[in-house]
């Protein structure tokens, strides 16, 4: 009996502890800064929600939040995010972002800078690699990851 209860009690525990980690990830919210035309930085925004984030959309544009986070103009792009405590600027996929907050790093936030063909909303059939820079908080970067096309002859910039 004594064992059976252990048993139940565990299951029990096991079973809320994943319910906890599943609506967590479901009940990431990010604020995207955007123009109000922008189809890309609308894609992007679809992209999140397909891996699990929930999306509140500002179309106010994002020079302002930019701003506000820390990021220099020289590495913004046409939308910008907010998500715990941290600024993404751009086309940096959900896969990063995930990472990056399962890290939490000392640091502003990750940035693509531009707008990569290739890169989450900005889909081509000639993707470009692209790097997804780490902003520390002194505003400096460095690489997070790169990104490559998947069929490295589709891609402009080819390695000899």
């Amino acid at each position: 009996m004594k064992i059976l209860t252990h048993k139940l009690l565990l299951k029990s525990i096991l079973a809320v502890s994943l319910c906890g980690m599943i609506s967590y990830a479901a009940a990431t919210k990010i604020e995207v800064y955007k123009s109000p035309t922008c189809k890309c930085c609308a894609k992007w925004a679809d992209h999140m929600r397909t891996n699990g984030f929930t999306v509140e959309t500002k179309n106010i544009g994002n020079k302002e939040a930019r701003k506000r986070a820390g990021i220099s103009p020289s590495l913004g792009s046409c939308h910008t995010s907010l998500v715990e405590g941290y600024a993404i600027e751009g086309h940096v996929p959900a896969s990063d972002i995930k990472r990056f907050l399962k890290e939490r790093p000392n640091a502003i936030g990750l940035t693509a800078p531009g707008m990569p063909k290739g890169s989450p909303g900005m889909e081509s059939s000639r993707p470009n690699p692209y790097n997804v820079l780490l902003i520390n908080k002194e505003g400096n970067v460095s690489v997070y990851n790169r990104h490559l096309p998947s069929d490295k002859n589709k891609s402009v910039m080819r390695l000899k």
